[in-house]
Formats: structure tokens, C-alpha cells, sequence
């Protein structure tokens, strides 16, 4: 009888209820009281979310802001107490937040064509038009923030930068790309504060990254820090050996005089770029992947 009862345990734990993962917009109520005395009166608030379910079996949730999109930071919850408090609402998905997600994506992808061809003013005026609808979308801000280093708005730019560093969102990997050629811009505008800043901040909430690394020993050789500069180097080597960029800035460095003898990595065969150098071919640099690693500048 041990054995069944142990059996029936385990299978309660793996079971599920033959439904597909929970995926969909849900609303929860709760109820407040308006007034005081004899004037007092309850009032039902609806709060609309964005749920999925993720692989270990809770429900990441995300409320809809006031346009009924997805937007601010998300959270787990059990399963069961979601399927206790949480209600499906698949009709207004249907008539209401899909219309708004598509609204704004549309202008987003019109801004990342204007901008691609070089109409800064067009591309500003769709990524607006999005952040609009959501002023934190992460591809929107990205957007904004690349046009205004494009023309040199470093004011405007760097109004952006205040906004995205605070976004945990904005270092996810489906971002990367976007957040590279963010920094990329920045310390190309000289702003290596607001790069090194931004940077530092992607180190506390990635995974360890050589290229990241790599990208911070630039900020800081930028801003005359060499120690700063040899130490993220140096942890760029340690996680990829072989990394050519971070070699040829290594025997830079050392051609320079900023290495002393016996210190660091063998670059003897390596031959120095004049200065620290992209490894990217231009190509990869135009059409970045979603999901590529952070490139090099």
C-alpha cells in the first residue's frame, strides 16, 4: 500500500490536465471601498494581464498598461493559485489588445525602415508614435535612442539612456543586438560615462559575456583608464582564449607600453591593430541576428 500511495504522489506531481501550456490575456477583480459614513460604496477594479506559462510550471504574468498592451516588469506565480485568481479573456484579446500590440509594432517596423534609409525625423516620429502606445518598449526606446546618436542629438540621446538602464528588459538576449549597437553609438558620440554606465549595468544582469567585457575594456581605455581597461580585457581572455579582437587590443596594449613584461596573455604572434578594432564583418554589423552575441566595436 507504501508503494501505490508513492506512486499515486509522484504522478500527481508530473500530471497535467491534458490543456496545452496557459498562454493568453486574463483579468483579476478585486474589490474597493469609495467613501466613508453612509456615502460609502464598493467598487469592482479589473486588472487586465498577459500570461504565459514558462517550463517549470508557473505563470509568468505582465499587466496591460492603459492602452492594453503588455508593458512594466513581470512576475511568477504558482499555477494553481493563478488558475484560482486569474480569468481568461480571449474576446478582449481579440478586440482589444491584439489591435493596439499590432498598431504599435506597425510603427516600429516603419521607424527601423525610415531609420534604415536615413530619415531620421520619419523614423523619430513613428518611434514616438509606438512609445506613445507603450513608453517602454524596449524596441521603441532602442529606436529613438540610435536615431538621436545618428544625428548627433547627444541631449536627447542620452534621455534615452537614462530610461533604457533602468529596463531590466532592454539586456534581455532577444535585445542584444539592439542594446550592442546602443552602447556602440554611445561611446562613438563620446559619451563613455553614459556607455560605461550603461555597460556595467548589462554585466550585473547578463550571463558572463567575453564580448561585453571587451566593449567595457574599450569604454575605459577610452576614458584613459588602463588599469580598468587591462582588467575586463583580461576577463574577456579568460572566458574565450581565443578572441581575436581582445588578443590584438592585448598586444596593442603591450606594444604601447601599457603591459608589463610577463603580464597577462602570450601575444608575440599576434599583430597589434593601431587601435582596438572591430572583428565584425560589416555585413553581420548591418543585418544583426536576433540572437547573436554581442558584437564587437
Amino acid at each position: 500500500m507504501a508503494e501505490q500511495g508513492q506512486g499515486a504522489e509522484n504522478r500527481h506531481e508530473i500530471v497535467r490536465d491534458g490543456a496545452e501550456k496557459i498562454k493568453g490575456i486574463f483579468s483579476t477583480q478585486t474589490v474597493a471601498r469609495v467613501g466613508t459614513g453612509t456615502t460609502q460604496r464598493k467598487t469592482i477594479q479589473k486588472t487586465y494581464w498577459d500570461a504565459e506559462e514558462l517550463d517549470t510550471g508557473e505563470i509568468s504574468v505582465q499587466p496591460l498598461n492603459r492602452n492594453y498592451v503588455p508593458s512594466g516588469p513581470k512576475r511568477s506565480i504558482p499555477r494553481d493559485d493563478f488558475l484560482t485568481k486569474f480569468n481568461p479573456e480571449p474576446e478582449f484579446y481579440v478586440s482589444t489588445v491584439y489591435p493596439a500590440i499590432k498598431e504599435m509594432d506597425s510603427a516600429i517596423v516603419r521607424g527601423e525602415q525610415h531609420r534604415e534609409r536615413g530619415a531620421a525625423y520619419s523614423a523619430e516620429f513613428e518611434y514616438k508614435q509606438a512609445m506613445a502606445i507603450d513608453e517602454e518598449n524596449v524596441r521603441a526606446n532602442f529606436g529613438l535612442g540610435l536615431t538621436y546618436l545618428d544625428r548627433g542629438d547627444q541631449a536627447k540621446a542620452n534621455d534615452i539612456f537614462e530610461r533604457l538602464v533602468g529596463l531590466e528588459a532592454a539586456f534581455d538576449t532577444e535585445h542584444k543586438h539592439l542594446f550592442n549597437d546602443f552602447g556602440i553609438n554611445m561611446r562613438k558620440n563620446r559619451m563613455y560615462d553614459q556607455a560605461l554606465q550603461y555597460y556595467l549595468r548589462a554585466e550585473q544582469l547578463v550571463q558572463n559575456d567575453e564580448h561585453l567585457f571587451h566593449n567595457i575594456a574599450r569604454c575605459y581605455f577610452e576614458k584613459g583608464n588602463i588599469e580598468g581597461c587591462k582588467k575586463y580585457l583580461l576577463k574577456s581572455l579568460e572566458l574565450n582564449p581565443k578572441l581575436e579582437a581582445s588578443l590584438k587590443f592585448w598586444a596593442f596594449l603591450k606594444d604601447k607600453g601599457y603591459v608589463g613584461k610577463g603580464e597577462g596573455p602570450d601575444v608575440s604572434a599576434v599583430m597589434p591593430n593601431r587601435r582596438p578594432k572591430d572583428d565584425t564583418d560589416e555585413a553581420d554589423r548591418e543585418k544583426p541576428a536576433p540572437s547573436a552575441p554581442i558584437k564587437l566595436d
